[in-house]
C-alpha cells in the first residue's frame, strides 16, 4: 500500500523524502498553511523535482516560520529505459549522452532569487545517477509521434551542494574575471554556456553582488561588490 502523501508522487520525489526523513523525520507535516515534504531535526526539507516557478510563496512562508531546504536533483548520468511494448514489458536501456553539472542550478534559481536573502532559507543541489523511463506516444510532435517521459527513478546519489548565498554562487566562476565584466567573460570563466552565465548574473544582481557599471556594445558591465 502506498505510504500517505505518496499517492500523487513520482519515484524520484518519493526516494529522496524517504533519504531526507532519515530515522527521525516526519513525513507531510502541515505548516504554514501548506504541507511540508520532511520535518528533521527543526528544518524543513522540501523536494522539488522539476521546475521552481511558482514556488515563491510557499518557500516565503515556510523561512518565515523555519529552516527551509529546498531540495533538487540534477541527473549527472542517466540511463534510458524505453518501454517498446507496454503489453509485454519489452524495453531497451542505453545510457544517455546529456550529463548535468551542479552548476545547472542556475536554470531554476533564476525563479527565486530574492529567497537566497532569506537568512531561513537555502536550496540544495543533488547530483545524481537516475533512471528515466519513456513510453512512446503516437499524438506527440504534432502526430509524428515521439518518446514521452513517464518516471525518473533514483540509482545513486553521488554529491551534496548547498547555495545560501552568493558566495556559493561565486564558487562557479574562476579566478581569471577581470575587474569589470560581462557575461561573456562570465561563461569564459564559468567554463559554461552564456546562456548559464545570464542566469547567474541576473542572480547575483538581485543579491547585490553586483552592479552595472556601464556597456560594452549591447553588453552590460558588472563590478563584483560582494
Amino acid at each position: 500500500m502506498a505510504k500517505i502523501g505518496m499517492l500523487n508522487e513520482g519515484a524520484l520525489h518519493a526516494a529522496l523524502k524517504e533519504d531526507y526523513l532519515g530515522k527521525t523525520g516526519l513525513a507531510e507535516v502541515p505548516f504554514g498553511g501548506f504541507v511540508a515534504d520532511v520535518v528533521r531535526d527543526g528544518v524543513i526539507y522540501e523536494v522539488q523535482t522539476s521546475s521552481f516557478s511558482g514556488l515563491g510563496r510557499k518557500m516565503l512562508a515556510l523561512a518565515d516560520l523555519s529552516p527551509v531546504v529546498l531540495v533538487h536533483p540534477i541527473p549527472q548520468s542517466k540511463h534510458l529505459v524505453r518501454v517498446q511494448d507496454t503489453e509485454t514489458g519489452e524495453f531497451t536501456r542505453r545510457r544517455s549522452p546529456k550529463r548535468g553539472a551542479i552548476v545547472h542550478i542556475l536554470r531554476e534559481l533564476v525563479y527565486l532569487p530574492d529567497m537566497l536573502k532569506h537568512p531561513n532559507f537555502a536550496v540544495e543541489v543533488v547530483l545524481t545517477e537516475e533512471e528515466e523511463v519513456q513510453t512512446f506516444d503516437p499524438k506527440a510532435r504534432r502526430g509524428r509521434g515521439g518518446w514521452r517521459r513517464k518516471e525518473r527513478h533514483l540509482l545513486n546519489v553521488l554529491e551534496r551542494y548547498r547555495v545560501q548565498s552568493a558566495q556559493e554562487l561565486w564558487a562557479f566562476v574562476g579566478d581569471e574575471l577581470p575587474d569589470e565584466f560581462t557575461t561573456a567573460h562570465l561563461a569564459a570563466s564559468m567554463g559554461q554556456p552564456k546562456a548559464l552565465a545570464q542566469q547567474l548574473a541576473y542572480c547575483l544582481r538581485h543579491l547585490g553582488a553586483v552592479e552595472v557599471c556601464g556597456k560594452t556594445g549591447n553588453a552590460l558591465n558588472y563590478r563584483r561588490l560582494i
